[in-house]
């Protein structure tokens, strides 16, 4: 305990000594060689004066002690003070661009995003953990006051000159290290703990990885080069009474404070571990003035003594509505250009965590408040400008910021890298096993037996049990939180039965699809040669031993031994064969064939963030679909991703990923051949966009030929989702069709989609929110040089005349269109003239759709008369217009003679005293759309119809020719009953 070359209480009583005998004497100096120099009153001082002193002292002429005296000491005390106070700026200079350096995951919520905005004081509660079962989510009613760091180091105890140890303990991911960072960087603007002059941070992380003893003034030069010789932690009299030291992350540090394993030290300059440095601070034996602050998890609450402990302050994340919001806004609300639609999106969300739902029980943590704000600014903030991110690689770098570098002992004594095991992978065989079992039947509830069973089995020792309460502290109650639905799920005989669910669904499907992927997911014969082949070693090198025996023993006894030269490739079959079970798994999760009829996973996600607003079933807990799943199977086959998780000690080699890649190519081509329903086909393209694999996106992509995403709500994400997925094609590849109906696109989403428009031939943009502004991007991809875009359906935007006559400017040099619809578009004469005028400078149109507008007899007749004179033309959609029974009678006798080409006039079911051959597909387009349309016009327009049907078959003598009008007749009465019945029930969008 006690060492024989030094007696620390004796080298401590000398100083003080000497201390008192100094302050009587007068300041001493030296005079030799022409130098003077003012020296300490201090012994130890004054004995590690040697020759290289002299060469920093200051040359003087050599007059007496009187004379200077008085001016050299105040100049060197001036100096003194003034060098140290340097060293002190220098270092807050450091502390703040080290600080304020945020990683990488922070920058996605853009260039205005920084540590002094997104702070939102989490809730900090002084409280011994004796009073008070601590853990992630037991404060959400905790009454008590708040107080902050810098009460908790205030003067109010009676800790004899010394300084104040403080211990901030907290659950994971409640927020101790950004707590730190707000502290340092407070500190450093003097705005927070003024009172102290010198603030030294460590982390115990890096601390844990130092073997080479070095004495404390030494590892804080080490760290900090600029404090190498500050004053403050000499040692001397009570300078280190200002310092503060701060040691985050204890849980990283083995310390123990047994005097057998730790000796005492007081000197600062003395050499010893890390670790010993750390316990004699604790413990006052060393720079008993200092004051400390320690953050630890809940599972190293008993690694310090609770006699070395001042203070106990638990920190309890975020335990109301308020503080969420708080975080949410300066978050997601920091960017420059402010708009309303962010505003909308964080007042969804408040209302959701208002609503007690699941997600507000997990956002008491900080960390989920963190994944949540990731996952929504990336479902509505993409953009081409931003940097690449996927869904996968926001989940995977939430585990990296919580469970990054941490590992396990599988051994007793001292640990090496022999005994240690990565922590994530871990969770993943336990955590995600369970994970995985749930997907697998569906479940996303776990009872408390499940969890026995995930961790229990065999009787353990002291050593396991100990390692496993901290798993289950740390990690268990991290991942998994209670269920608040289980009342409402359940059976009342169910309800005394306590349930679990992960803290964010989606959780579950990512641990689920990384179980999975990392190649825990084994069947009975893969463990069996995994297993045989870890015995045998290598094959070669046992082959070749008994090929030496041989020689001297008979051979027929080792000819069973050839059969290790097959093993190897029997091994490598089912490996490979393995690989295409993940492929397999991960197409038939992705096209199940109950999922085809729910929202796309992207919609389904922001559900689960921002609730489900309006009527909606109610469905039992577990009833829900695990669509996600396949989709971070495949996100986790990124080099990015893998890179990711190489750092959290969960490694999938390059060889596993190709045949994974391979397999799952075929089975996505062989899937992509049929038709999808549109929400399965947007799903499709998430998983292409979360593989990152551009080669194998341009090969599955290959296989399709129509995209249809018509009714699946387009946001800015799913629209640059669909751009980069066809952004990976050659740039001869083309759509035959790509469907954007009822998408909700607006102008801004155009621009979104423009690296998709070029890989299509026909583009169907009807019934979205389009307006003039947007015609002007359409112009110009029509003015392309490389133009592929045979047919434009814009049928049912609002473009008005302004949008039309910026599309005409494209007809002149566009030599690709041939299918131009302008239905529903709000056409009036002017512009409609002239197109008529236009038509003659675009040789290549063969079909013009200007129905349901505002086109009256003689601009109708006008533009008739252009499509005839018009070389390709064939079909002329007019029905739905301003016409009247002369400008009906004008068309039929310009299409019965006249001179010019026969064209196809749409205009009404009738065609003079007859019935129109064209009267099917215009009832057809009619009803499909009269529920969308303005309900009163299209009722006028159907009874006109009925009107000169009845007309028309009071002119017919044939009876089959007034049975035909009869049937046409009933055709329309249906039509029109059909909207009465919608309008009767009021189940159409409304009127436009």
């Amino acid at each position: 305990m006690w060492r024989c070359r030094r007696n620390p209480g004796a080298r401590l009583w000398r100083r003080r000594q000497s201390l008192e005998i100094s302050r009587a004497l007068p300041p001493l100096y030296i005079h030799d060689l022409g130098y003077r120099k003012l020296l300490s009153n201090d012994v130890h001082s004054f004995r590690k004066l040697n020759v290289s002193t002299f060469s920093r002292w200051v040359k003087a002429p050599l007059l007496g002690p009187s004379t200077l005296h008085a001016a050299t000491a105040c100049n060197l005390i001036f100096c003194k003070r003034e060098c140290h106070s340097d060293a002190v700026d220098i270092h807050k200079q450091k502390l703040k661009l080290w600080f304020s350096h945020l990683p990488e995951e922070e920058k996605q919520f853009g260039g205005a995003f920084s540590p002094e905005t997104m702070h939102v004081d989490p809730l900090i509660v002084e409280r011994h953990p004796a009073e008070h079962k601590p853990g992630p989510f037991n404060v959400k009613h905790d009454k008590s006051a708040s107080v902050t760091v810098e009460e908790l180091f205030q003067s109010g105890l009676d800790t004899r000159d010394q300084g104040v140890n403080v211990l901030l303990y907290g659950a994971v991911g409640t927020g101790k290290s950004t707590v730190v960072r707000k502290l340092v960087l407070d500190w450093c603007s003097g705005s927070m703990l003024s009172n102290f002059h010198l603030m030294v941070p460590f982390s115990c992380e890096d601390l844990s990885k130092m073997s080479k003893p070095l004495s404390l003034r030494d590892l804080v030069g080490r760290k900090y080069i600029h404090l190498q010789k500050t004053p403050m932690l000499s040692g001397e009299l009570d300078q280190a009474r200002n310092v503060l030291f701060i040691f985050n992350g204890l849980e990283k540090m083995k310390l123990d404070f047994r005097m057998a394993s730790t000796e005492l030290c007081s000197d600062p300059n003395e050499a010893l571990p890390p670790g010993a440095i750390v316990v004699n601070l604790l413990r006052k034996y060393l720079l008993p003035e200092v004051s400390i602050l320690v953050t630890t998890r809940l599972s190293a609450l008993e690694r310090v003594p609770q006699k070395y402990v001042t203070r106990y302050a638990q920190i309890c994340g975020f335990n109301d509505p308020a503080r969420q919001r708080a975080y949410f806004t300066s978050r997601l609300l920091q960017q420059t250009g402010k708009e309303p639609r962010k505003d909308e999106l964080i007042e969804l969300l408040y209302l959701n965590l208002r609503h007690e739902s699941q997600l507000a029980a997990a956002c008491y943590l900080p960390s989920y408040c963190w994944l949540t704000c990731a996952t929504l600014h990336f479902l509505h903030y993409t953009d081409e400008k931003a940097p690449i991110r996927t869904l996968t690689g926001i989940y995977t770098s939430f585990l990296r910021l919580n469970f990054g570098g941490e590992v396990l002992e599988t051994g007793g004594g001292v640990s090496s890298q022999d005994q240690q095991r990565s922590l994530m992978l871990h969770v993943v065989q336990t955590v995600g096993k369970l994970a995985f079992d749930g997907v697998t039947k569906k479940r996303a509830s776990f009872s408390e037996d499940d969890l026995e069973q995930l961790i229990g089995g065999a009787t353990k020792t002291d050593e396991e049990l100990q390692k496993l309460a901290m798993f289950r502290t740390d990690v268990l109650d991290f991942f998994l939180v209670p269920c608040v639905e289980s009342k409402r799920s359940y059976d009342s005989a169910e309800t005394d039965e306590k349930h679990y669910v992960f803290a964010v669904p989606a959780m579950q499907e990512y641990l689920a699809a990384l179980y999975v992927v990392l190649g825990e997911n084994k069947t009975a014969l893969e463990k069996l040669t995994k297993q045989v082949s870890t015995t045998l070693g290598q094959a070669e090198d046992v082959t070749t031993l008994f090929s030496i025996l041989s020689k001297f023993i008979p051979f027929k006894i080792f000819a069973v031994f050839n059969l290790l030269k097959l093993f190897p490739s029997l091994l490598e079959r089912i490996s490979r064969h393995s690989k295409g079970h993940i492929a397999r798994t991960m197409a038939t999760e992705m096209f199940r064939s109950e999922d085809c009829f729910n929202e796309d996973v992207l919609d389904q996600v922001e559900q689960n963030l921002l609730g489900v607003h309006g009527p909606h079933p109610e469905k039992h807990l577990d009833e829900r679909s695990f669509e996600l799943y396949p989709i971070f199977m495949g996100g986790l086959l990124h080099y990015g991703n893998r890179r990711l998780l190489e750092q959290l000690g969960c490694s999938i080699k390059s060889e596993t990923v190709s045949q994974i890649t391979r397999s799952l190519k075929k089975q996505l081509v062989r899937a992509s051949r049929k038709k999808l329903p549109p929400e399965e086909t947007m799903d499709l393209l998430t998983l292409l966009y979360e593989f990152q694999n551009p080669r194998v996106t341009a090969e599955v992509l290959q296989s399709i030929r129509v995209i249809d995403l018509s009714t699946v709500r387009m946001t800015p994400l799913k629209c640059f989702v669909l751009s980069s997925v066809l952004s990976c094609c050659p740039q001869g590849f083309l759509l035959d069709d790509l469907n954007l109906s009822s998408c909700h696109l607006t102008q801004d989403l155009l621009h979104l989609l423009w690296p998709a428009f070029r890989h299509a031939r026909s583009l169907t943009l009807p019934f979205n929110h389009l307006g003039p502004d947007s015609c002007i991007l359409l112009r110009d991809l029509l003015l392309e040089p490389n133009c592929t875009i045979k047919s434009l359906q814009l049928c049912d935007n609002n473009l008005l005349d302004a949008g039309v006559r910026t599309l005409l400017d494209s007809l002149p040099e566009n030599q690709s269109l041939q299918h131009l619809s302008l239905m529903h578009t709000g056409l009036g004469d002017a512009v409609a003239l002239e197109l008529s005028e236009r038509l003659a400078s675009h040789t290549g149109l063969l079909e013009l759709n200007v129905a349901y507008n505002n086109i009256g007899d003689s601009t109708a007749v006008a533009l008739v008369n252009a499509c005839r004179e018009h070389p390709t033309i064939h079909t002329v959609h007019l029905y739905l217009n301003q016409l009247t029974d002369v400008g009906k009678q004008s068309l039929y006798e310009l299409q019965q003679g006249g001179s010019g080409r026969h064209v196809r006039v749409l205009a009404s079911v009738m065609e003079g005293s007859d019935i129109s051959e064209d009267w099917r597909p215009i009832l057809s387009i009619i009803g499909k759309n009269s529920i969308s349309w303005e309900r009163e016009r299209v009722r006028e327009q159907l009874q006109v119809f009925l009107r000169d049907l009845e007309w028309g078959r009071q002119q017919q003598q044939s009876f089959w020719k007034k049975l035909h009008f009869r049937r046409v007749e009933s055709g329309v009465k249906q039509t029109l009953l059909m909207l009465e019945k919608a309008s009767a029930i009021g189940s159409g969008p409304g009127n436009n």
